[in-house]
């Protein structure tokens, strides 16, 4: 029976006291600082008010909180790398921004201005120069093509007036001609007759 009983106090005592010593040092490598904070308070003796902890606990504690200190300043390091190189890279990426721009506008400044007879002129003072230009040279094509239509007409009309008089000139020399030999022949008649 002293054999039962030293199972029975070894079972419900010493077992667990050693499947707790192993989940202790399962726990204290894993899971969150305030998980393992917390297994250390829950596996801690206590003395008076106190809680006595185990040395290894804490200095594995203290292991693993270093640890974590030391991979979150090695991460905030790198993030801060990270994040003056995206700065540098979008100051970069600004200042290219504002020179493609300011080529942008000295591009559309070139395209819409340009220079005649070495004078710098905008394309649509241009455009309206020469519609002007054009506009004034047709109205004087217009001006002068109804001056010379019209002197054409008086051209023509006097050309046929100046056809018509000397058909009538050439008529009246003919008439006068006819009658100068009619004259002479009267003449010559009436001198004949006087003989």
């Amino acid at each position: 029976m002293r054999r039962f009983t030293l199972a029975i106090v070894f079972t419900l005592f010493i077992l667990p006291q050693l499947t707790h010593a192993q989940s202790a040092e399962t726990s204290s490598d894993t899971g969150t600082i305030e998980s393992q904070f917390d297994y250390l308070y829950e596996v801690s003796n206590n003395f008076q008010e106190y809680k006595v902890i185990n040395r290894n606990s804490l200095d594995k504690l203290k292991s693993n909180v270093l640890d974590s200190i030391r991979g979150e300043r090695t991460l905030r390091a790198e993030l801060n790398t990270q994040l003056k190189a995206q700065k540098d890279s979008i100051s970069s990426l600004k200042g290219s921004l504002q020179r493609t721009e300011a080529e942008k506008q000295e591009a559309i400044a070139a395209k819409d201005n340009f220079s005649f007879l070495g004078m710098g002129i905008h394309k649509a003072v241009y455009s309206s120069l020469m519609w002007t230009l054009v506009a004034v040279l047709a109205g004087a094509f217009g001006f002068f093509s109804f001056q010379y239509s019209r002197s054409f007409k008086k051209i023509r009309k006097a050309q046929r007036d100046l056809e018509e008089v000397q058909e009538e000139f050439d008529q009246h020399r003919k008439n006068t001609l006819e009658r100068e030999r009619k004259m002479k022949r009267e003449l010559i008649d009436a001198q004949m007759g006087k003989k």
